[in-house]
């Protein structure tokens, strides 16, 4: 899959690693510097990529990487070589495993694994220490849509392709900000509407989003109402005829009782929009649409999964399918919109602590016996692990001893993160696989493992329509960093299973998954759709030019697999699926006076999980660049903030300090905080505190979208900014000087936002110690009013910028856009001097605004302006400046922007 650019720069075909979506890129490599294009032979993005896949190549930096095997000691980290790090890991578990039993260690891997990677760690888990304490952070994600699957089809089975997406005659989107979160995927969807306007989609989500913005009808239901919604469409259904009869007495069990149920708790239409707070004829429009449009998708995310019975409300969405019959048709079916670039593959190997591998169940003899078998290993494990939040619940309370953490940071995503800290802390043997030395993870590590990054390792990972991916090398590894898979066969090695685990290459580890697939599933007895069988045996030039591939794969001829339930079987004893009785509960956290608002977490759109890879991006930090916190304006006011101050959101497990957003995006009741910030990027911003550890009974997924928190004012004295130009030079962090602050990587150069409970002595002083600024005779520009508590420094060395900082106890400072773009002036001229002063630029136009378009650096003062003259829609927009033509998620903003400037004119 190699290729060539038009320079005749090699270029190489490979997997953008950050959503489920699974665009295909081009990476091409000029001495350091990395490019990367979206790969137009991907049948997924056909050359397209969101602005987090464009800026891959500024995320390639060896700046933090662990390079070297570590172990913390009293004085701090020492280097250690590769095999004396390696027989501590074997020797420490080994000895805990010896003293207290396999279910005494752990280990907590990652959606951002490759497939390989995850294989190994599963089989060497499960089938050699003979525990299934093996979890990933796809259980924060899409555990409840795994578990939804599993009941009604027997088997985790998603039943649609992108392709579907665009033939169907209606679209619902439940619980997703896909114009955000799977941007390229919802530009596929906006596409095939313009070709056929007659194409619908609804968006069910309590917040207003780039995504509802987009939409034909918006359902704003109630946090936590779902399964109500879905109950009623059910009962509608039915009530108007709307059901085939035919299809659920041939291919299903179990409608009438689930009807019953649905009829019971959701048969009027009135009071199931009065329990979604939802106006009545909207909620019927939905019915309607529903019942009319024979090819129907419901694709469903976090909003959904993420939820203490998301579960039930992921089967009460695939209960109207079955319901219907519009299931194994073209166009028409439940989605799970997977978040992570690899969950898909991880659950192919038996990823979560209650799986094994191959879709094969843990709890059935039959199937542990043919694992065992197939790996040759001597005992399995036999009952269900622990899943991610009982797992670190169990390290706190010293059940589990050691515990092995690879790719994943959940001291900042795990729920209730502080007692995942605290669980760490006194945890005898932690041991994390990471690329970054310092993450609020590693800070916990007895010993730190160097893994390979993007575009170092090489694999496959599967996207959300399982399609496999290669992910391919293109860069050679930082110091001594390794393969994870290679990592975990040292450790079997040295516990004698060398024979099992003799893997020279991830090809090797690959084909032995595809045949493990293919084992015994011509079976009656052990019957499973996901079948790789026909890619068992590629050499590794094969694998190496293995292009993009749906699973099932029955035989070497790659090609579409066969509509997936088309035949009506399903992967149950009998061959039916089940419809699922759900009974609506409410979530369980309940607003009191002491926490009378609904917290509800989730990405935004240029930042991706716990940013440390994204956090590397000048380009994606300068969309959304601080923590926030948005909530209604009449609850700002009830909480006594207000917007663009700093606000303490708390919950009875943590607290975490953020800016004040009023977008009008929210109901009453409801608060939104992203997810991202880490103790790196922000003083206090790891929301994962606040979330209550309250999972799903029957996934284990937490309850990430509905905590009881209160917001109250968090007073500061004064509100700056610093920038300074990227230089490694001691005593240039302005950080220990303030009481909050965030980080925001710049382009050559660091932008701080900071707030100060005091001054310490006067100004100038405190100026120059934020800035780092020793030398009394630098070139120092500053002024000072002291009336107003204002104060501006700049420090210029040989003609440039070096460092500024601009104070004031007011928050509305001025534009940190025009003064980063000052950063790559070659010289100051005298009108930037005066402008330093004043606190503007003296040019029109100079101030280009925050940043709307990502993509193309486009900001708001600029598309204020062209559409002054006369740019009034996205498209001439985009003509004139290129915002909105590339991954589409400024779309909604723009025509945000468009509308409220008609209506300052109007109000004119």
């Amino acid at each position: 899959m190699d290729g060539s650019n038009q320079d005749d720069v090699p270029s190489v075909a490979t997997t953008c690693p950050y959503c489920g979506t699974g665009c295909g890129v081009r990476a091409t490599v000029r001495g350091t510097a990395v490019t990367v294009a979206g790969d137009v032979a991907h049948p997924t993005n056909h050359g397209r990529l969101c602005v987090k896949g464009a800026a891959l190549g500024e995320t390639v930096s060896t700046t933090g990487r662990l390079r070297h095997p570590m172990r913390r000691t009293a004085n701090g980290l020492e280097r250690l070589p590769w095999p004396d790090a390696l027989d501590a890991v074997a020797d420490g578990f080994r000895q805990i495993i010896e003293r207290h039993g396999p279910d005494s260690v752990a280990w907590y891997v990652s959606g951002q694994l490759l497939t390989e990677d995850y294989y190994v760690a599963n089989k060497l888990v499960k089938g050699f220490v003979g525990t299934a304490n093996i979890d990933t952070n796809s259980r924060l994600c899409m555990s409840s849509a795994v578990a939804g699957h599993k009941r009604a089809f027997g088997e985790d089975i998603v039943p649609v392709s992108y392709a579907d997406l665009e033939e169907a005659d209606l679209v619902v989107l439940v619980g997703s900000n896909t114009a955000w979160c799977h941007p390229i995927l919802f530009q596929r969807l906006l596409k095939a509407r313009e070709q056929r306007p007659s194409m619908k989609l609804v968006v069910i989500d309590p917040r207003r989003t780039a995504t509802s913005e987009m939409s034909d009808l918006h359902l704003p239901v109630r946090p936590g109402t779902d399964v109500w919604l879905f109950n009623g469409l059910l009962s509608y259904l039915h009530q108007h005829g709307v059901i085939d009869t035919g299809f659920i007495e041939a291919h299903t069990q179990g409608f009438a009782r689930t009807l019953a149920i649905a009829d019971n708790t959701a048969g009027d239409l009135r009071s199931v929009a009065a329990a979604c707070k939802l106006d009545p004829g909207v909620l019927t429009a939905f019915c309607q649409l529903f019942a009319a449009s024979e090819r129907v998708i419901t694709a469903f995310s976090m909003g959904v999964n993420q939820s203490s019975s998301g579960t039930d409300k992921v089967n009460s969405i695939i209960n109207c399918h079955l319901a219907t019959g519009r299931i194994g048709k073209p166009g028409a079916g439940p989605f799970s919109i997977t978040g992570q670039p690899n969950a898909m593959g991880g659950r192919e190997v038996g990823g979560l602590s209650n799986m094994l591998a191959a879709h094969l169940e843990l709890e059935v003899p039959a199937h542990r016996a043919r694992v065992q078998a197939f790996w040759q290993s001597p005992r399995i494990a036999d009952k269900p692990g622990l899943k991610a939040v009982d797992l670190f619940e169990a390290i706190d309370e010293g059940k589990v001893r050691a515990v092995w953490i690879m790719a994943t940071n959940p001291v900042v995503s795990l729920p209730d993160a502080d007692r995942v800290r605290r669980a760490l802390a006194k945890c005898e043997l932690v041991v994390v696989s990471d690329v970054m030395t310092d993450t609020d993870t590693t800070a916990y590590a007895h010993l730190l493992l160097p893994a390979q990054g993007w575009g170092e390792k090489d694999g496959t990972v599967t996207n959300s329509e399982r399609c496999i991916s290669r992910q391919r090398a293109f860069l050679p590894p930082v110091g001594q960093a390794r393969p994870d898979w290679w990592a975990l066969s040292e450790v079997a090695r040295r516990w004698g299973h060398g024979e099992q685990f003799p893997y020279r290459s991830a090809h090797e580890i690959f084909d032995e998954h595809a045949r493990l697939t293919a084992d015994g599933n011509h079976d009656e007895a052990l019957p499973r759709y996901l079948n790789l069988g026909g890619l068992a045996g590629l050499d590794r030039a094969d694998y190496d030019r293995l292009p993009p591939t749906r699973w099932p794969v029955l035989s070497d001829t790659v090609g579409e697999p066969a509509r997936v339930f088309a035949d009506g079987r399903y992967y149950t004893a009998d061959r039916r699926a089940r419809f699922v009785p759900t009974r609506p509960q409410p979530p369980a956290g309940r607003l009191d006076e002491d926490y009378p608002l609904v917290l509800n977490t989730g990405r935004v759109r240029d930042q991706w999980h716990t940013m440390t890879r994204t956090g590397l991006s000048a380009r994606l930090a300068t969309h959304v660049a601080e923590p926030f916190v948005d909530l209604h304006p009449q609850d700002a006011l009830l909480s006594g903030v207000r917007e663009h101050e700093l606000a303490r959101v708390s919950s009875a497990h943590g607290s975490c300090v953020v800016r004040v957003r009023l977008s009008g995006d929210l109901p009453r009741k409801s608060v939104f905080v992203p997810i991202h910030w880490n103790s790196q990027f922000a003083s206090d911003a790891r929301v994962g505190r606040l979330v209550s550890p309250v999972v799903d009974p029957v996934s284990g997924e937490p309850e990430f979208k509905h905590t009881p928190v209160r917001v109250e004012p968090f007073s500061v004295a004064w509100h700056g900014f610093a920038l300074l130009r990227d230089d490694p030079a001691a005593g240039r962090d302005p950080r220990p000087h303030a009481a909050w602050w965030t980080r925001i990587t710049g382009d050559g150069y660091t932008r701080y936002e900071l707030a100060g409970r005091r001054v310490d002595g006067d100004w100038p002083a405190q100026a120059r110690r934020l800035l780092g600024v020793t030398d009394p005779d630098a070139d120092w520009l500053e002024y000072e009013d002291p009336t107003a508590g204002v104060f501006r420094a700049v420090q210029v060395v040989d003609g440039r910028i070096h460092a500024c900082l601009f104070a004031s106890p007011r928050p509305d400072l001025p534009s940190r856009a025009w003064l980063s773009s000052l950063f790559g002036k070659a010289q100051l001229d005298a009108a930037d001097r005066v402008g330093l002063l004043i606190g503007e630029p003296l040019a029109r136009g100079a101030d280009t605004g925050a940043t709307v378009c990502s993509c193309f650096g486009v900001g708001r003062k600029t598309i204020e302006a062209a559409i002054r003259g006369g740019c009034t829609t996205p498209a001439a927009l985009g003509a004139q400046l290129k915002c909105g033509t590339n991954c589409g998620s400024c779309v909604p903003e723009l025509k945000g922007i468009i509308a409220e400037l008609r209506a300052r004119q109007t109000a004119t």
